[in-house]
């Protein structure tokens, strides 16, 4: 590497890896290393992971990729993190985790949620926060601790997110940026500062939290053993940076209207960028800060790739996923008269339901596997048009969609997306759009938020435009699908609580 490159280091907290870049002012992917971690669920509605893991994956990765690029500590101008959001740890008096991190994946408060949503609490809540009341949120799952673990909520001395304990390890501060803060439940949009109201449902006060600060909020005085484990100086300034939602926008330049953002990782999302707080009146998106005049809306659901995944390696054992997706290629749209709900992880957006579950409909005998797979796939997609339809009221409706999430290797799923979504879809170059958001953010706080805050776009991007014909079949289907949810929810109720009554029994 040129002794005279600089670059900035995006540390990106994903759900089931850390993933660090290397990136030069012209938006050039230097080096990259990534580390994965496993979720663990000890009980029915569970979904944990260890904070120390996490932790080790962020030195890891960082370190790997300061010596990959062969960059010298003075090169690094500094490192901007972006980070999954809604999780939660509990630390004690001398920092050591009283908790796992419970992720957004985890459902142990879905009664909690059904409650606030039940009573009208969750939709005043929401109105204030930007965040749906849903067991994702760390307010509703700060209402459970309340109720059954009180106790532990007394001894905790602090309630932070993932990317919060990394930073508290590393400075030895607690600190959260406006963008994860924003996704807690717990912080006024407006007044951008903990919320009263939700404060007291949650049973604690706002110094059992995190310092708000802005997103380009800058850390000083790393710990010299870290700083020497990573190959840094301690003198590196750090970027609080957002959270992986709103960066994804930021990275594949989805700022302007008409620009939205798809992405679909493990799970999926639809965003959109505002220049202030949209809040839909159902409260059935989120609204997430990603500067102070900027705000992204919009819905994530659940049930992305990881429904892709699990299909393919429940009818392909033992075949990669993207070897099989093109196997799909050959059965027409809506596959032979076959629906799936992809709802195997409960929901998020737009149902906002921990009840929901997953089913295919319509299967017949001449049914194959790559029928399966077909409505699996579509059936993701269903699911963000379906989101798709309600940014559309906040944001306007789109031009073009920016893809972004391992989707967007697929060329098959892109043009399927580009038919049942009925706009064209973008894919840019480098798909890692939150490790790239968040070195934009990086170096927009280098230069104390007054150079451009897009800075680069991507200058190729392969565009998928819908085929008319199969956008008509899909039109046609859309409201059949969407009127299986509202026939089954209350079904799908009676069976969560079948679920939660056996797990009980044991």
């Amino acid at each position: 590497m040129n002794d005279r490159t600089s670059c900035v280091l995006a540390v990106d907290i994903g759900t089931t890896s850390t993933k660090t870049l290397a990136i030069d002012p012209e938006g050039r992917v230097l080096a990259g290393r990534s580390a994965e971690y496993p979720l663990h669920t000890p009980k029915p509605g569970y979904a944990e992971q260890d904070p120390e893991e996490i932790f080790a994956a962020v030195l890891r990765t960082v370190r790997g990729v300061v010596d990959d690029a062969e960059l010298k500590p003075e090169q690094v101008l500094c490192v901007s993190f972006s980070s999954a959001m809604h999780s939660l740890i509990a630390i004690d008096e001398d920092g050591r985790p009283l908790t796992p991190s419970i992720t957004f994946a985890d459902q142990r408060s879905a009664e909690q949620a059904e409650r606030l949503n039940a009573d009208g609490t969750g939709l005043d809540v929401y109105l204030r926060t930007g965040t749906p009341v849903h067991p994702m949120s760390p307010l509703v799952k700060l209402i459970w601790m309340r109720e059954r673990e009180p106790e532990l909520l007394a001894k905790a001395k602090k309630w932070l997110g993932i990317k919060e304990y990394v930073l508290y390890r590393l400075f030895g501060r607690c600190v959260v940026d406006y963008s994860i803060a924003s996704a807690t439940g717990l912080f006024n949009l407006r007044e951008l500062n903990w919320d009263a109201g939700a404060l007291k449902l949650a049973g604690i006060g706002a110094d059992r939290l995190p310092e708000p600060v802005p997103t380009t909020y800058k850390l000083t005085g790393l710990k010299t053993d870290f700083a020497e484990r990573m190959g840094l100086s301690p003198d590196t300034p750090f970027v609080t940076g957002a959270s992986d939602g709103v960066l994804a926008n930021l990275g594949i330049g989805a700022a302007a209207p008409g620009l939205f953002g798809v992405t679909i990782g493990t799970s999926s999302a639809v965003r959109a960028m505002v220049d202030a707080p949209s809040l839909d009146p159902k409260g059935r998106l989120f609204c997430y800060a990603l500067t102070e005049n900027r705000w992204i809306v919009g819905g994530a659901s659940n049930n992305g790739g990881i429904v892709a995944q699990w299909a393919a390696e429940r009818l392909y054992p033992g075949k990669p996923m993207e070897a099989v997706i093109p196997l799909t290629e050959s059965v027409p749209p809506g596959a032979n008269g076959l629906l799936m709900m992809p709802l195997l992880s409960g929901e998020r957006a737009p149902f906002w339901d921990a009840n929901a579950r997953g089913m295919w409909f319509g299967l017949k005998l001449a049914h194959r596997e790559q029928h399966m797979l077909k409505a699996g796939l579509e059936g993701v997609l269903f699911q963000v048009r379906a989101i798709q339809s309600l940014l559309e009221e906040r944001a306007g409706k789109p031009t073009r969609l920016l893809a972004s999430g391992g989707f967007a290797r697929s060329a098959s799923w892109c043009q399927m997306a580009a038919d049942l979504l009925g706009t064209p879809v973008a894919v840019p170059e480098i798909i890692e759009s939150s490790g790239l958001g968040a070195a934009q953010l990086g170096y927009y706080a280098l230069e104390d938020a007054k150079g451009p805050l897009l800075r680069w776009e991507s200058a190729k991007a392969q565009v998928f435009e819908p085929n008319p014909e199969r956008a008509a079949v899909y039109n046609e289907l859309f409201p059949i699908y969407l009127g299986l949810y509202d026939k089954l929810k209350d079904s799908m109720k009676d069976l969560s609580g079948f679920e939660r009554r056996q797990a009980i029994r044991g």
